[in-house]
């Protein structure tokens, strides 16, 4: 039987700050398969703009994850719903790996964004207890020592995921615990004041309209659409740039 205090609806904003953040990902994905394929310079996904695009909707994705976690396991643990979402965001981001090995195997992802959240959200279980506000802290810290704690004893391959060597790994999606789990755990932190000043439950209290429904079903679908939109990006800049240019 379902706990009481758990919710039966989703938030339909959280759905759309996913929405959002899906709409920024397939912009930087499209723009890095244009660079792929020869269709603009390089310095368009490393430089600018872009570079920074990616970095904000990287750490908006994290922060959901985080913020999620949170109202997911409110009250308690659930531990078969847990490992339910796990289990198929850690099989995504194997998914993820094998894909990239066997299609550009020098760069393969071996820790993007996928590998992140399954890691995070099992370190983020011992924060549920902790006061969110030393939460946050520990997670702005996180952020911080990604650029103040780099040095050569990180640089060991096996160090490579605590992300504070003094170089990057040559792999196309890169999130390490320095600084990634920072914007996870402010996400949990915003989560657990959310819940504490009733934010959360006045809104679940709330029918959504139509239009935010709408706009919400992609964030609702994000774990596929973040599988497939990839492939399908990179299908069409091919078939344009072999076939149609």
């Amino acid at each position: 039987m379902k706990d009481a205090l758990q919710s039966t609806h989703r938030i339909v904003e959280i759905d759309c700050a996913r929405t959002l953040a899906l709409a920024g990902m397939v912009m930087f994905h499209f723009a890095y398969d244009l660079v792929m394929f020869g269709l603009a310079p390089p310095e368009l996904v490393t430089q600018g703009y872009f570079f920074y695009h990616a970095r904000a909707v990287a750490g908006s994705f994290l922060f959901l994850a985080g913020f999620g976690l949170a109202l997911a396991h409110r009250t308690h643990i659930r531990w078969p719903a847990f490992w339910r979402r796990w289990i198929k965001i850690a099989g995504a981001a194997a998914l993820v790996t094998l894909g990239t090995k066997l299609a550009m195997p020098e760069y393969y992802v071996f820790f993007g964004i996928l590998h992140a959240i399954a890691l995070f959200s099992i370190l983020g279980l011992g924060f549920l207890g902790i006061p969110p506000v030393l939460t946050a802290t520990i997670g702005a810290a996180l952020i911080f020592g990604s650029y103040a704690l780099r040095s050569t004893m990180f640089d060991a391959w096996w160090l490579t995921i605590v992300g504070l060597s003094t170089y990057r790994p040559q792999t196309v999606d890169f999130e390490p615990i320095f600084p990634w789990l920072g914007p996870f755990l402010i996400g949990l932190a915003c989560a657990k004041l959310a819940l504490r000043f009733g934010f959360v439950q006045n809104r679940e209290r709330q029918a959504p309209s139509q239009l935010m429904q709408s706009l919400s079903w992609p964030g609702r679908h994000s774990l596929v659409i973040y599988l497939v939109h990839q492939p399908i990006l990179m299908a069409l800049v091919w078939v344009y740039a072999n076939l149609l240019r």
